[in-house]
């Protein structure tokens, strides 16, 4: 509580931190890109095999022919009869197929691989790695591998870049990690092999995990306890804006190097820009670096026109109301503290399922959006516009009814229309579409209400610990979302039953969760342990107040009806818990 009070001393949420959250936020508009970025990058074109080079059109005389009925002479149909089969061609041409008499047997004709490769239609994209590597017919895999192999980086950088900044700072991660990714994701335009681009893309990931991690901390830790709602939610619309971006860019150039130089290259201006920045106060005190932390706040308070408050704040009275944090910095966390007591482990455990069936079931739905028989770029258009009315349904949520009840709905109703979408009809088309847009909706909902919700569980001492260690979870259901659509060729709707059984789960799981409505950040595990440790929010107020470190014990508050001398508490006690929460809107 001490440092929330501080921030209110300098401002609350005042000119600094509508820039500082600004230019934080402006780096999502091109997020998008890159999660999404497989889907254009690596599209795949309507294809054929390419026709003997030594064909002879002699037998042409007799029939009056265009290309495209050419092309039966040497390319089969497929199993459906309705399209050119894709990976295979006839030995010898058959004139004979042109006639409007013929009887033959096509399925006893002779037909071998595409020897001589393949040719693709230009109309949709004109170059994509697919089309390039010829990544198609049996290396049909490798397309989706390159999703998989970014998402390998992306759970690598969860993991690494997670726990470097709770040892080095957000600000030095985050600068890093801009840096990171407009070099080497303007690299993979330049990749002379399928290799090649694939190690670019997994160090491209690794760099996203890095901003996301990081900006999304480095947002929570300057804001006031009452507009996180707010912000958190507001500021996830550049993620959803950005794939709509995402479409507009891809439908324009339909290149897919000069795409991948295109979303990759405004992050030197990001990384310019971020040495404006300032490090987290909370993590500097937090690492007994209270002069930093000093400066920071004075800074802080002349941007926010609070030039009185210079002289005010002193590192004395800083120190005074992190009296308890600073104790419990002289102690190293590891992962192992996330599971270590009895509030942590509880709060880790649900997060994990949480964030692993979110990402799991919104992946499945949005990675594959050639499958809906949609033009690729209205496609993805729509299932950005979708977020917009669902994060706004998940701000009301989370303002009204809290952050366990947003999150464990957002994952019911997901599940729901997953479920729903296996007894439609395959012919109708629309109404299967409509339905996937509602369920990436939801999950995007659910994706929102999850970052938010583990900054304010986890305790700021080890909270990108914790952010890397939920995110991991997330980047494996992204990892596995993708190989479970082969579960189709056994039933057609298992790979909804998974999706929507995961989803139903993990709902369960967030039932169990703490509500973090209205509650200022912790800063200690401690405070976890205190806050959540299965009593309620009203009988720890009526216990008494937070303490300064050793000097007035529980049993004494309770002896005094919870009433304790000020000489006892921290500066303005409760002032966080009344009157907080988002009742502006």
């Amino acid at each position: 509580m001490g440092f929330a009070e501080l921030l209110d001393e300098v401002g609350g949420f005042g000119r600094y931190q509508w820039l500082h959250v600004t230019l934080i936020s402006l780096p999502g508009l091109l997020m998008a890109s890159q999660n999404l970025l497989n889907n254009f990058v690596s599209g795949i074109p309507a294809h054929h095999c390419t026709l003997p080079a030594n064909h002879s059109f002699s037998n042409l005389s007799h029939y009056q022919v265009d290309e495209k009925q050419l092309l039966k002479v040497f390319i089969p149909l497929d199993s459906s009869g309705n399209r050119l089969d894709r990976c295979r061609r006839f030995v010898e041409p058959q004139w004979q197929l042109l006639a409007t008499n013929n009887s033959a047997n096509v399925s006893q004709l002779q037909t071998e691989e595409c020897v001589d490769g393949w040719t693709f239609d230009r109309s949709e994209f004109l170059a994509t790695t697919v089309s390039e590597w010829d990544l198609v017919c049996s290396l049909r895999p490798l397309k989706q591998m390159i999703q998989t192999i970014y998402m390998g980086g992306v759970l690598a950088g969860a993991i690494i870049y997670g726990s470097l900044s709770d040892r080095f700072g957000r600000r030095s991660v985050l600068i890093w990690s801009y840096l990171q990714l407009g070099v080497l994701g303007s690299s993979a335009a330049l990749s002379p092999s399928y290799t090649a681009y694939c190690i670019f893309r997994f160090l491209s990931g690794m760099a996203v995990s890095g901003i996301i991690l990081n900006g999304v901390s480095l947002k929570v830790e300057w804001i006031p306890t009452k507009e996180r709602t707010l912000v958190g939610t507001l500021t996830s619309f550049f993620f959803t804006f950005g794939q709509m971006v995402l479409a507009g860019l891809a439908d324009w150039l339909r290149d897919w190097r000069k795409l991948q130089v295109v979303v990759c290259v405004p992050y030197f201006l990001f990384f310019a820009y971020s040495w404006w920045f300032s490090e987290s106060a909370r993590w500097l005190v937090l690492n007994r670096q209270s002069e930093k932390a000093l400066k920071n706040l004075h800074r802080v308070a002349r941007i926010n026109g609070k030039p009185e408050m210079i002289d005010k704040l002193t590192l004395e009275v800083m120190n005074s109301h992190m009296i308890k944090e600073m104790e419990s910095s002289r102690s190293t966390f590891t992962a192992y503290d996330l599971l270590k007591t009895k509030a942590m482990r509880r709060i880790s455990v649900c997060l994990m399922a949480v964030w692993f069936s979110t990402s799991f079931a919104y992946y499945g739905l949005a990675m594959d959006l050639q499958k809906f028989g949609v033009n690729i770029y209205l496609m993805q258009i729509i299932f950005g516009a979708v977020d917009f009315p669902a994060k706004l349904l998940a701000l009301g949520m989370l303002s009204y009814f809290g952050r366990r009840v947003s999150q464990a709905v957002c994952l019911f109703l997901s599940a729901a229309v997953i479920f729903a979408n296996m007894f439609v009809p395959t012919d109708m088309q629309v109404v299967r579409t409509t339905f996937a847009c509602l369920g990436k909706g939801f999950t995007s909902a659910s994706f929102t209400t999850a970052y938010l919700y583990s900054g304010e569980l986890y305790p700021t001492v080890i909270r990108q610990t914790g952010m890397g260690f939920v995110s991991t979870m997330a980047r494996v259901g992204s990892m596995a979302a993708p190989a479970v659509l082969i579960l189709d060729e056994v039933f057609p709707a298992l790979p909804s039953v998974v999706y929507g059984g995961a989803a139903v789960l993990a709902g369960g799981f967030a039932c169990f969760l703490p509500e973090t409505l209205n509650i200022p950040l912790p800063d200690t595990i401690q405070d976890v342990e205190e806050n959540w440790s299965g009593r309620s929010p009203a009988t720890r107020q009526k216990e008494g107040v937070s303490l300064r470190e050793g000097m007035i014990s529980e049993d004494l508050i309770k002896s005094c009806g919870g009433m304790v001398s000020k000489e006892g508490v921290t500066l303005k006690e409760r002032k966080e818990t009344e009157g907080t929460g988002l009742n502006a809107l």
